[in-house]
């Protein structure tokens, strides 16, 4: 395998980590191709967002290995861990990058169920009587 650069990104509870090379362009996420991976509509052109930012759709190959959470999570990990491997490549991409919020972690995630509650915050219907 030739150079690569490396970025780790984190997103609820999913973890990626995101190879970037020089090649033609493909994606692949977890073994598969990444619009096989990430079929919603949106969400492949959400993780690759950060190629665009930069201008460099067609001109890497990009490997991700993503585990845990939800489609929802690991879209937003590949996301950073490619603006971060981006950032590894090129340190002048990184202002482009954080302009457009693709490097800094997004820390919502579910909050605790509480005692005496049904959900998080939602308490049970008050009876007067």
């Amino acid at each position: 395998m030739s150079q690569y650069y490396e970025g780790i990104g984190r997103r609820k509870t999913s973890t990626a980590r995101v190879r970037v090379t020089a090649g033609s362009g493909t994606m692949v996420v977890n073994g598969k191709e990444a619009a096989v991976y990430f079929p919603r509509q949106g969400d492949l052109e959400t993780a690759t967002a950060p190629l665009r930012a930069v201008g460099l759709e067609s001109k890497l190959d990009i490997t991700a290995t993503v585990h845990g959470g939800g489609i929802t999570g690991q879209t937003g990990a590949v996301r950073r861990g490619l603006a971060l491997a981006l950032v590894a490549m090129d340190p002048t991409t990184q202002p482009t990058l954080r302009a457009a919020k693709f490097i800094t972690r997004d820390a919502r995630a579910k909050e605790r169920k509480k005692p005496g509650l049904k959900r998080a915050r939602k308490a049970p219907t008050y009876t007067k009587r």
